[in-house]
């Protein structure tokens, strides 16, 4: 498995990296495509793409795929666990694409993607590389045991993201809309949740209550598995 688990990381890295190129070349199009002021308007679209939690987790999963084989290949032949900072490196981003995946499927599985995103970069985003990362987190070898205060690590980036959400939305016009405000997610749009803000801060804390339970589960099989590596003599 050793010898060819590098491998798999860079086709994952590949197919996430075109995925997002794809997608962004969309968006672009899209807005040079527009009639309007505020969707033609080149900065906020490109912004906001950036400003998707599921695209920032896609590029750290391409990023940590990347850096993960090419430390497996340079280290081949050998046994010991990887180094603590990649171990983390995983972690966190093995959260937020399960994390991704699971949100997905669960609130935004059925929403139209009405000429702002394909079906394969979709899919690939939201499905294929958070099952990829799963699937690392439960196969790949060589794994390092963390301790659980890694979980608080995780939840760092998450909740950073959500603060620059909640305070970026109201200081923009929606590119699709001409609304005076943008959420990448309607989840987190307090003009169609039930309740305003408070039904917002409701997803919010569940998804949080989401991210650290991922986070655990994540710390818990590396710390199993992790036991099971074998030191070099």
């Amino acid at each position: 498995m050793t010898t060819w688990w590098p491998y798999l990381r860079i086709a994952a890295a590949l197919l996430g990296t075109a995925a997002l190129i794809r997608q962004l070349a969309q968006s672009v199009g899209n807005a040079q495509a527009s009639t309007t002021g505020w969707g033609s308007h080149l900065p906020t679209v490109v912004t906001n793409f950036f400003s998707y939690f599921t695209v920032l987790s896609n590029i750290g999963a391409v990023v940590t795929f990347v850096i993960g084989a090419v430390w497996m290949l340079r280290t081949r032949g050998r046994n010991d666990p990887e180094p603590r900072w990649l171990a983390t490196l995983f972690a966190c981003v093995s959260t937020y694409m399960i994390v991704t995946g699971i949100v997905y499927n669960l609130l935004l599985r059925n929403i139209p993607l009405d000429g702002v995103s394909e079906v394969w970069t979709n899919e690939s985003m939201h499905v294929i590389l958070p099952l990829a990362m799963l699937l690392d987190v439960l196969f790949a070898p060589r794994r390092r045991a963390l301790p659980w205060s890694t979980i608080f690590i995780a939840a760092i980036f998450p909740l950073v993201w959500a603060g620059y959400t909640l305070i970026r939305a109201n200081l923009i016009t929606a590119p699709l809309t001409g609304n005076a405000w943008w959420y990448p997610y309607p989840f987190l749009d307090p003009h169609q949740v039930p309740g305003g803000y408070l039904g917002v801060s409701g997803y919010i804390v569940g998804i949080a209550i989401a991210i650290i339970g991922v986070a655990a589960g994540v710390v818990w099989v590396g710390r199993a598995r992790g036991a099971k590596t074998v030191a070099p003599a």
